[in-house]
């Protein structure tokens, strides 16, 4: 579904089109992605020698908080710029280059898709109402309660660290 045969195609730049949704995921065995809404674009560009794709993706995927865990939309926007050369045997081990085999006449973009959808998301993923103060989340009524209690009076100090202030004065000389 997600293979270009490129073979075919005259050398000038070509648009494809692709719809993610939730089972593109279930491929991958990627559960952090619980359903998704995701337009791809790819700019291919075939040249005599190479191929060059630019896959944009943009779209929405369903994502659990990393504080709450509560389930909620996740906006992405991501691209990858990929060159294709051909030679003797397959090889993928560049970020930006991938080698095809020289009779080689289609290319799966699949794995190319997933990168940019994973890397997209956020290292952190954060419901956008504990951003804002509007989720009612017995978890962050928790983590309120477990947050550890401001300093009163920035002059009051622990009498103990009183005492090891006192063996810096306290020296002699």
């Amino acid at each position: 579904m997600y293979v270009i045969p490129f073979r075919g195609l005259k050398e000038k730049k070509h648009q494809f089109g692709y719809e993610i949704s939730n089972s593109f995921f279930e491929v991958y065995q990627y559960d952090e992605i619980l359903d998704a809404d995701v337009q791809i674009q790819v700019e291919f560009v075939k040249k005599s020698t190479l191929l060059e794709l630019n896959i944009i993706a943009k779209g929405n995927v369903k994502v659990a908080c990393d504080t709450t865990n509560e389930l909620y939309f996740q906006t992405i926007k991501g691209d990858l710029n990929l060159v294709v050369k051909f030679g003797e045997t397959f090889n993928n081990e560049s970020e930006d280059v991938l080698i095809l085999p020289h009779e080689a006449y289609e290319i799966d973009i699949a794995p190319f898709i997933y990168e940019v959808i994973v890397l997209a998301l956020p290292s952190k993923k954060v419901h956008p109402g504990v951003l804002d103060g509007t989720l009612k989340s017995d978890i962050l009524d928790k983590l309120k309660e477990l947050q550890p209690k401001e300093i009163q009076n920035n002059n009051s100090i622990d009498p103990r660290w009183e005492k090891l202030k006192g063996l810096l004065t306290d020296k002699k000389v």
